[in-house]
Parts: C-alpha cells; structure tokens; sequence
C-alpha cells in the first residue's frame, strides 16, 4: 500500500513539474570513467543524465546512470526526487521545508528493483555556497525491511572550480534475503571540477575535472569500502 501511494505521490509530482511555472531548468550529460569500482568489474565507463528545474511549487532533480564495465556487463540506475515546498521562510541558518518523496531504480542482469523513499528537506543558509540541501527519509526498500536514510546535497564555488556533490548514511537493512542483514553505509561522492567554456569560446558549460566516490560497506556489504577516483567530463545544454 504505501508503495503505491508514494508511487502516485511522483506520479503526481513529476506531473507538476510539467505543468507548473518553471522558474529555471538544466540538463546536462556527464562521462565518468574509474577503475576502483567495488561489487562487479573495477573498470567502468559511466554516462550521466541529469535534469534539475525549478518551479513555483520547488524544485525536482532526475538523474539516469548507464554504466559499462570493461568486462561487458550494463547496469542502468536512476532517481527521481521532486521536493514539494510546504513552509515559506527564512533564518539566519535554514530556509523552506519540503515534502520529499523519491524513488530509486536498478536494472541489470540479476536485479530489477525499486525503492521509494519519503522525507522532510529544508535548505541550509551557509554563506559562499550556491545551495546546501539537508532531507531526512524513510525507506520502503524493494529487498529487505524499511529503513531510515539520511542525504546532504551541497554546490561550493571556489575561484574559477565549482565543489559539489552528496552523502547519503542509511542504517542497516534487515532481511535482504532471509536471515541476511545489510550494514549502516555511508557515501560521500564528490566533484571538483573547472569549466573550459570561455576557453573554447562556448556559451554553455563544460566542465572537466574528477569526481571521487568515499564508500563504506557499499551497498550494505559488510567490509565492501569502495575509494575511487573517476575522470570526468560535463556539458551543460
């Protein structure tokens, strides 16, 4: 049941998204390339797409991964999560609170899942930053028993670099498959990266730099610490 309720709950969301005010929008393609990858082939290409706008109602992010391992293997991941503004205003340290459902997708060779998550966000007020984003979730998790996830979103312009990137800490999953229990992991995934545009006489952005992955017991597995450094490279359309 509640499965399906937050299903219309995004349903309805990304509706919205379509047919409210826009205030402003990006889509950008993001290539990623590492070779510390854990769980699977170590050696992977990544193709990001990434849709963000802005609206009269907040705001919404849509992001699909397809990632291409050296040994041959697909997988596609994707998120959505709009934040639905429920409270308007403004502190000297958080601003607006937000109505967050999300949903998690996966698809590969083994698994095909979904996880639905609901939570509460406001926007943190940090002098220098372009936005910092705090939600707290519940999860409806497609293998295992609920559990509780907390997620720090965050842009930091530095000179002519741009640093951002997310955390997630999730608590551990009991029953991914009975009598398995999934750990507490924690990670930080994190871009720096300098826009080449004005150099190459572009009017949209395009970024090259890296991105580094800070990963414990990823995916829930016990030990499974992930430390990888990707390549990358972003235009902004």
């Amino acid at each position: 049941m509640v499965k399906q309720v937050l299903s219309l709950v995004l349903l309805f969301s990304f509706s919205s998204v379509c047919a409210a005010k826009t205030l402003w929008s990006d889509f950008s393609v993001t290539y990623l390339n590492g070779n510390n990858y854990q769980v699977g082939d170590s050696d992977r290409e990544v193709y990001t797409f990434e849709y963000a706008a802005g609206t009269d109602w907040g705001d919404a992010f849509l992001f699909v991964d397809r990632l291409k391992s050296a040994n041959g293997d697909y997988e596609t991941y994707g998120e959505f999560t709009p934040r639905i503004r429920v409270s308007s205003f403004e502190t000297s340290w958080f601003k607006n609170v937000y109505v967050v459902p999300s949903i998690e997708m996966v698809a590969n060779e083994f698994v095909g899942d979904n996880n639905y998550l609901l939570g509460l966000g406001t926007d943190l007020v940090i002098p220098g930053f372009n936005y910092v984003q705090l939600t707290g979730f519940h999860r409806n998790n497609e293998r295992g028993d609920n559990s509780w996830q907390a997620t720090l979103v965050w842009a930091l312009p530095i000179g002519p670099l741009i640093y951002d990137g997310f955390i997630d800490y999730a608590t551990h999953v009991d029953n991914i498959v009975p009598g398995t229990n999934g750990k507490t992991h924690m990670n930080f995934t994190s871009q720096l990266k300098y826009d080449i545009a004005p150099h190459l006489n572009l009017d949209n952005k395009f970024y090259l730099g890296i991105e580094y992955v800070y990963w414990n017991n990823k995916f829930g597995i016990d030990g499974v610490d992930e430390r990888n450094v990707n390549l990358l490279a972003k235009f902004h359309f």
